[in-house]
């Protein structure tokens, strides 16, 4: 069998538990290696670049004089070692100790990973991962793990088992290895299965990387239903990961994610009931999770899910709870969202006036915290509801604010579009202003009117003077009002009647 290694998993630090959506990178693994394989080592180049093949040459012409003047000293396994590659003598290592399961799974990796690496190599020239066998350090964390693992599975001790594999997940949990990583995610969701002496810990932590594991798939009904059986499990239980953060709480986050995702699918289908069905779901399981910020945003999405399906007395009764939560929470950010959710409802009823007032507040409660995009939106939509009232003054001067906002964010493509509702203010603004010029029909009207067909820029009301200058405003007044008229609901004009 193999020799003994000098630490164990718990001296070298390697139980790093898993939080959120990212491992903590694991240190190289202190270890004493079998003999072929500590032979092989020290032969290994210790630069990562490319070897000139002369210096390959010559390293052969040199173990091949060693050989021949020591030949008689060497045993053949210290001649394979010297020949062989480190990943071969890994898995001669393995087979000759007896460990035929984890030579199997290391030989299927290997396989997979260099037909994943050739595959990439073709999509992009910049490619740049190395083949496995040029990688001591991982080869070395798979001999460790998996055969203490099959050692382990031998004797039937599957948390030993389970521990060694998720050590491996955690190891490979990089943008490059991720494929390695799930592979042992779902090795450990097996083992999780036998572990009984827990009370379904490991289960339910097995559940919850294979819920992440399928979120990044982009297969969220899948995820949603680990992630249901992972809440399910923790349900209860005091259970806590290395951060003190309680199983439950992350269960609850995880599946609120995944069910709002699920909900954003369904409202781009316009599948409204099953959006809003599956967004109080997500709103009862908050309020189990006893974290008032978690309840607030279930809340907010609830309440968009209500608008989107043209509920609006109800969308606002779920945004005043969730601006109540806000408030109570001292929560300035969350207010602002909650105070644009509510414009937009009563901008959908009709009720202007009242939106544009928490359309302001949103502005300053965005401006004091330094929320740039948030007063760009607010802002956008105030020149919006000013811009069809005929108030085109006040449209053009919060388009402008917006647009100068998105200047010192340097957002191109925003800049664009704020531009363009800025241009539409201002012409809306100029086509009045012209209006009244020439209905005034006066020879200082018509100067202005000439003036500005010279030099195509903005005209000022108060150039005009006299009779003509009072006849503009009132024609400008008149104009603005029967604009606003116009652009008014017909729900408004009826309560006026009545």
């Amino acid at each position: 069998m193999a020799q003994s290694y000098s630490v164990t998993l718990e001296d070298s630090g390697l139980f790093q538990s898993f939080s959120g959506s990212k491992m903590t990178t694991l240190p190289p693994l202190p270890m004493t290696r079998p003999k072929l394989m500590d032979l092989a080592r020290q032969k290994l180049p210790c630069s990562s670049g490319p070897i000139p093949s002369s210096q390959l040459i010559k390293e052969k012409e040199d173990i091949d004089h060693y050989v021949e003047v020591n030949f008689k000293g060497l045993s053949k396994e210290e001649v394979a070692a010297y020949r062989n590659s480190y990943m071969k003598n890994i898995c001669v290592d393995m087979l000759r100790d007896g460990y035929h399961k984890s030579f199997t799974e290391l030989f299927g990796l290997m396989k997979q990973w260099e037909t994943l690496r050739v595959a990439a190599r073709r999509r992009s020239i910049f490619w740049l991962q190395k083949p496995l066998e040029d990688q001591p350090d991982k080869l070395d964390y798979f001999y460790y793990h998996l055969t203490r693992a099959e050692a382990a599975e031998r004797k039937g001790y599957f948390e030993e088992v389970y521990n060694n594999l998720y050590a491996l997940a955690c190891f490979f949990d990089n943008a490059e290895d991720k494929w390695v990583r799930n592979h042992f995610y779902e090795r450990c969701f097996q083992i999780a299965q036998l572990i009984k002496i827990d009370g379904g810990r490991k289960e339910a932590e097995a559940h919850a990387h294979m819920g992440l594991f399928y979120e990044e798939e982009g297969q969220l009904l899948e995820a949603a239903e680990h992630y249901e059986a992972f809440h399910q499990l923790t349900q209860g239980r005091i259970w806590k990961d290395e951060t003190d953060r309680f199983l439950n709480l992350w269960a609850c986050e995880s599946l609120l994610r995944t069910y709002r995702l699920l909900s954003d699918k369904m409202l781009e289908n316009k599948e409204y009931k099953q959006a809003i069905k599956i967004l109080i779901k997500a709103s009862e399981i908050a309020k189990e999770g006893n974290n008032k910020k978690m309840e607030g945003e279930a809340l907010y999405y609830l309440g968009l899910a209500h608008l989107a399906a043209e509920e609006q007395d109800t969308a606002m009764a779920v945004l005043n709870a969730y601006s109540k939560i806000s408030t109570d929470l001292n929560d300035d950010l969350s207010l602002g969202r909650a105070y644009e959710a509510i414009a937009k409802v009563l901008q959908s009823q009709g009720q202007m006036t009242e939106a544009i007032q928490y359309l302001k507040k949103v502005v300053n409660l965005t401006k004091n915290n330094f929320q740039s995009l948030d007063v760009v939106k607010a802002s956008t939509m105030l020149g919006d509801i000013y811009n069809e009232k005929g108030h085109y003054n006040k449209a053009s001067e919060y388009f402008q604010q917006a647009f100068d906002t998105t200047i010192e964010l340097m957002n191109l493509s925003l800049l664009d579009e704020t531009k363009v509702h800025y241009g539409i203010a201002k012409a809306h603004r100029m086509m009045l202003t012209m209006n009244n010029y020439i209905e005034t029909a006066d020879l200082t009207s018509l100067n202005h009117l000439l003036s500005w067909k010279e030099r195509r820029s903005d005209i000022d009301l108060d150039l005009v003077v006299g009779v003509s200058r009072g006849s503009a405003t009132e024609n400008m007044a008149q104009n603005s009002e029967h604009l606003e008229e116009l652009t008014r609901s017909p729900d408004n004009q009826k309560k006026e009647t009545e």
